[in-house]
């Protein structure tokens, strides 16, 4: 569950912006909710009527065939913008060691992520998923730094900076709200991954142990997250970790105890995500793969001409992201801005999955199978998932609504061609309102007044 992304996470949450009294109520609600979720996905994986279907089959069985489409789309489109996060991420921190790389976003950088990319597919191509041993050392180079950086900061956490404008009134960032509502994006980005790792949950060998451990996991995987941020905000402002290159964590090492402490960052930073990027796109392909065989997406897409390799899946994956990394480029958006319409994207699979949990939660209840600690749970998640779409804001949800749009156009064909009603009832108002929201974003992005 702790991804790269934490290498990163004090400067996107001084970029927010959110001074440190706003950080700390904001990881409390994200704790909070977070928690829920991964219980609630828990519950989902023991109890859903399709236990295999993932977040495709709650929303499915929940509220009808359109939102299951809608949330294995926003679930893939949120993972292929997770890898080009990382690609960007690699090269980002490349450019510390050689310049010409910049901030992983120039051409020098969109050559050399494509050169990984297409690498990394003919291996999946191939067949190959993990190679051997691959998983202790992305563990070992991600885990070793992060501690030597927790000690170092310790050592040189400073209380008069932390509390030097607590909660932000000196630079003017707002009210306190607004700086909580302007971190949550990347809360939702650094714990991406957490549906995948409770659903795991339900192949263990000793049930009872494993809410116990889904909750200690959680809370160990929190404290890192919290831990790195404010410990950040005693070494150096917030304007100076909002300057920051990424990998932020490299460039308050290089201020604390120099060169070296960047170096040892950036090399345990490129060692991780490097090798666990295989595993990541092939997951990327596996959500296309498994939603095409269960007909939400075009059969093609489903299929493994060699056992156990979706080589379609694969491509139309890599393919997007070869798009992407020009996107990128085009348009000037560094990692920051990709993580946080990765997280944008992520909503809407929350929401449908907390949503379907509450009415099983409510019928369990009344069929005397369960009490009422998880309906309040899964209440909980639902209210929080509802709150990420407010804080994501306008700007993001325009942006993902042009995502949906192209979804929204596969799904009619796709559904189509079996000779099946694309939009049933209230189905087509949400699929109108996509693509008139969309239209809205695309003007803005013409016009000037949409930015994100």
């Amino acid at each position: 569950m702790i991804g790269a992304g934490i290498f990163s996470l004090p400067q996107n949450m001084a970029a927010g912006p959110a001074a440190p009294g706003a950080l700390m109520i904001g990881w409390l609600v994200t704790g909070v909710g977070m928690l829920a979720l991964a219980r609630t996905f828990q519950y989902l994986a023991h109890n859903a009527k399709d236990q295999e279907g993932g977040l495709h089959g709650y929303a499915r069985d929940g509220f009808g065939p359109f939102m299951g489409f809608l949330s294995a789309w926003g679930y893939w489109i949120s993972a292929t913008l997770g890898n080009l996060a990382y690609l960007v991420l690699v090269f980002s921190t490349l450019g510390l060691f050689f310049p010409a790389f910049a901030e992983g976003t120039n051409w020098a950088s969109i050559l050399g992520s494509s050169v990984m990319l297409w690498l990394y597919t003919a291996l999946l191509l191939r067949g190959v998923r993990e190679a051997s041993g691959v998983n202790v050392v992305v563990t070992i180079a991600k885990i070793v730094p992060l501690v030597i950086f927790l000690v170092i900061a310790v050592k040189y956490f400073d209380p008069a900076v932390f509390t030097a404008d607590f909660w932000g009134t000196k630079e003017g960032l707002g009210s306190t709200f607004e700086q909580v509502r302007a971190m949550m994006l990347v809360t939702v980005w650094a714990f991406l991954g957490i549906e995948g790792a409770s659903v795991y949950a339900r192949r263990a060998k000793e049930p009872a142990h494993v809410g116990r451990a889904t909750v200690g996991g959680f809370l160990l995987v929190l404290c890192l997250l919290i831990s790195v941020n404010l410990l950040s905000t005693g070494i150096l402002s917030r304007a100076e970790l909002a300057e920051l290159p990424d990998p932020a964590l490299a460039g308050i090492l290089d201020a604390t105890v120099g060169r070296w402490g960047a170096v040892l960052i950036s090399i345990g930073l490129i060692i991780s995500v490097s090798g666990a990027l295989l595993a990541w796109m092939l997951m990327c392909a596996e959500i296309l793969s498994s939603t095409g065989k269960a007909g939400a997406f075009p059969a093609a897409w489903g299929e493994e001409p060699r056992e156990g390799v979706p080589r379609t899946a694969i491509l139309i994956t890599s393919g997007v992201l070869q798009v992407a990394l020009f996107a990128v480029h085009a348009m000037g958006h560094g990692y920051y801005n990709i993580i946080l319409m990765s997280g944008s994207m992520m909503l809407v699979p929350y929401l449908f999955s907390a949503g379907y949990a509450v009415t099983l939660a409510l019928r369990d209840k009344r069929a005397g199978r369960s009490g009422g600690v998880i309906l309040a749970v899964t209440i909980v998640s639902t209210i929080y998932a509802l709150w990420l779409l407010f804080a994501g804001g306008l700007e993001y949800l325009l942006m993902s609504s042009i995502f949906y749009a192209v979804g929204v156009g596969i799904h009619w064909w796709t559904r189509r061609k079996k000779g099946l009603v694309a939009f049933a009832g209230w189905e087509a108002a949400i699929a109108i309102t996509i693509v008139v929201l969309a239209g809205c974003a695309i003007w803005g992005l013409a016009a000037g007044w949409l930015t994100f």
